[in-house]
């Protein structure tokens, strides 16, 4: 198995070229056995909207069956409906098929432990496990479970909106808009939505908000309708890209200082994770209205973990993840 796809956060590559099905299944024993380890044998499965996404997600799980695991597959989604998954349905961890950000030629897996994303030296110690072949065994159960429903009713329960807003959406054809649209209408928004449809060839742009380009349809939007604000998704929904009413990209870092204030005035001296990318002036304005910010390094496995550590409030990076301790 090709040692470059096992990064820093996840593993990841170009479908059927770096990684092939019958290397997935192999990939699921590893996995498997990894997590069994520790304790972790009921495992939460997600994938998004590629091509290779629903084959590779069969893959992976007849490797996690056969090491003992119980598999509870939730279907297509947005990838932070695996860690909803995972709490909601009081499992042990999961995994999410998907490649993020990444062009449609690529695919991947995101790894938790509980909540906990499997990082660094675990990803390699997964590599090993394979190359020895060393893989626990069992007669794992296959169940169905889709938890869209009870989500979009656990985030509407939280929400409460001042005042209704326009709202523009672009899902980037990835698998945001599944909950990303509903949400918003049910909390009383007028939404105006564009490329929400999932499709895996990523038709329109590529699905990474952090890319001016892949906002300009977006943008052109808000300005057109008079929205009040414009939210772009990637791919598997976990990293958002802002526009204001004014068609101006609202970067992570004043994304972070608009959630800081916010926090701030509810909780007087909470602390903040960030990472190199974000600017002076962000640490500056949390530090200012008596809030603790900590520079750490980028990634979002580092950044959740170094929240845990100091019982962080909030944790974001320039990329348009965001990490709330209160959801």
């Amino acid at each position: 198995m090709n040692p470059g796809i096992f990064r820093e956060y996840d593993i990841r590559g170009i479908a059927e070229k770096d990684i092939t099905a019958d290397e997935v299944m192999l990939l699921g024993r590893g996995i498997g056995t990894f997590l069994k380890a520790q304790g972790c044998t009921t495992l939460a499965l997600g994938r998004d909207c590629r091509a290779t996404s629903d084959l590779y997600a069969e893959k992976l799980t007849q490797g996690l069956l056969s090491t003992g695991c119980d598999v509870t597959d939730i279907g297509v989604c947005p990838t932070p409906l695996l860690y909803y998954a995972i709490k909601h349905l009081e499992h042990d961890g999961g995994v999410m098929v998907t490649a993020s950000h990444n062009p449609k030629e690529y695919n991947g897996f995101k790894i938790c432990r509980g909540l906990d994303s499997v990082h660094g030296k675990e990803i390699q110690e997964i590599l090993g496990i394979i190359n020895k072949g060393d893989f626990a065994k069992g007669d794992g159960k296959r169940s169905e479970q889709d938890v869209i429903p009870s989500y979009l009713e656990f985030v509407t329960g939280n929400i409460r909106l001042s005042r209704p807003l326009r709202v523009g959406v672009d899902a980037g054809n990835g698998t945001a808009g599944v909950v990303a649209v509903p949400i918003l209408k049910q909390i009383g928004c007028e939404v105006h939505d564009i490329y929400c449809d999932m499709d895996g060839a990523f038709p329109n742009h590529e699905a990474d908000p952090t890319v001016a380009k892949n906002m300009q349809n977006l943008i052109a939007m808000v300005r057109e309708k008079e929205l009040d604000i414009g939210i772009g998704y990637d791919g598997d929904g976990d990293r958002l890209g802002v526009v204001d009413e004014k068609g101006n990209i609202v970067f992570g870092d004043k994304l972070i200082i608009i959630f800081a204030r916010e926090i701030l005035s509810r909780k007087p001296g909470a602390t903040f994770i960030s990472e190199v990318k974000c600017s002076k002036v962000m640490y500056d304005d949390i530090e200012k209205h008596g809030g603790r910010a900590i520079m750490w390094r980028t990634g979002h496995s580092l950044i959740k973990d170094k929240m845990k550590t100091e019982n962080a409030e909030l944790a974001g990076e320039m990329s348009g993840h965001m990490f709330f301790a209160d959801r």
